[in-house]
């Protein structure tokens, strides 16, 4: 569904398994409002009156700092990139879980469309194939993120503070991580 707000369209995506609204500027100027099933369009509409000015602030960015979208990844890619990642995450997460005093189960390297890494309640780590690409400090702060979810099953204030022990600037590395997109 296309909206427009006072001069800025935007895409309206209803999506079961989000908890809250989400709004993003892509580079390409498309901004899209995800909203949790049954939320209604009124609140949505609200919500992105509020944000018009950081929508504007975005998509100005966008037109003075271009960035070159990025071509879908092919299978593969994903088969080619795999193995690698894999390794490079099993020694970041021996590295991370050693440090944190945590245990895990499982890590796996998926082909994911949204996200960068995961962490399951039975401790099981996925992270995207793409980590690959990653430089070294952004790939630490990644695996410490997920590893601290181990400890702590949420972005709390306390969840935050486990992170900042390995990783103080985090607020910047995640901004920067969130910048690479898919």
């Amino acid at each position: 569904m296309l909206k427009d707000n006072n001069s800025v369209p935007y895409q309206i995506k209803v999506s079961r398994r989000a908890r809250k609204m989400r709004l993003a500027v892509a580079c390409d100027s498309t901004v899209t409002l995800t909203l949790p099933s049954g939320m209604a369009i009124r609140a949505a509409e609200k919500f992105v009156a509020a944000k018009l000015s950081w929508i504007k602030r975005a998509l100005e960015y966008f037109k003075t700092h271009p960035v070159k979208p990025k071509a879908k990844a092919v299978r593969g890619e994903y088969k080619k990139f795999k193995h690698q990642a894999l390794s490079l995450a099993q020694a970041k997460v021996k590295q991370w879980a050693e440090f944190y005093g945590v245990n895990y189960q499982r890590i796996s390297i998926k082909n994911q469309k949204t996200r960068w890494g995961s962490c399951s309640r039975k401790g099981n780590l996925n992270f995207n194939y793409r980590i690959v690409h990653l430089r070294s400090e952004l790939l630490d702060y990644l695996v410490v993120h997920e590893v601290c979810h181990l400890k702590e099953f949420n972005h709390s204030r306390k969840f935050w503070a486990e992170v900042a022990k390995a990783a103080p600037n985090y607020k910047q590395l995640r901004a920067e991580l969130r910048a690479y997109g898919f």
